[in-house]
């Protein structure tokens, strides 16, 4: 384990090689599992300034399930999580030419459309966050059907995990944060080369 402040994070997330495929994977991340991605009270009002600013681009399924259920779905007790088209699809999924799952907000938000990426949660994937006693703790969660191609273009193009998620991790942290993390991320590497 490597501790950086208040943070605790696995091993794995600074050695695992990872670097996105989405030719091959398809955007599962956004389409596989059985919940919706996590999301923080504070990025709920987003979320909703989101839905409203993009509803007419997004499947009419989703605007449907919106509707019904609410963008947003959870309490504060049991967690927040984003609705979902059929327990699967993330609301905000649109599909490309080629069958790729991408976000509706992201897009918007590449084209200079919306002010807001989108949640950390899904910034951060496959990497999640757990508080516990004042304490994040960051783990990579590895899921063969999601993870596999991203591994394997992690390793062809010698990308680690810790890297790959720079942004979301500054956006999270901060920069000094990162900086010292990447720091320990290094020995760890130097650790088990040995």
């Amino acid at each position: 384990m490597i501790k950086v402040r208040d943070t605790i994070i696995s091993d794995d997330v600074a050695t695992a090689k990872f670097a996105c495929d989405l030719p091959k994977c398809k955007g599962a991340c956004c389409v596989v599992g059985d919940a919706g991605a996590p999301v923080v009270k504070s990025e709920i009002p987003v979320l909703h300034k989101a839905y409203h600013a993009l509803k007419g681009e997004l499947r009419p399924e989703s605007v449907e399930v919106a509707e019904r259920e609410g963008v947003v779905i959870g309490s504060e007790k049991a967690g927040y999580e984003i609705s979902c088209v059929n327990e699967a699809e993330c609301i905000f999924v649109n599909y490309d030419e080629n069958e790729v799952a991408y976000c509706a907000i992201q897009k918007a938000y590449f084209e200079g459309r919306f002010d807001w990426e989108k949640p950390l949660s899904c910034h951060l994937f496959p990497v999640r966050l757990k508080k516990i006693a004042g304490f994040d703790y960051v783990n990579f969660e590895y899921v063969p059907k999601l993870c596999s191609a991203a591994c394997s273009k992690g390793e062809k193009e010698n990308t680690y995990l810790a890297e790959f998620l720079e942004r979301p991790l500054v956006r999270r942290y901060g920069q000094d944060w990162y900086d010292e993390f990447l720091a320990a991320c290094n020995y760890v590497r130097t650790q088990e080369s040995r």
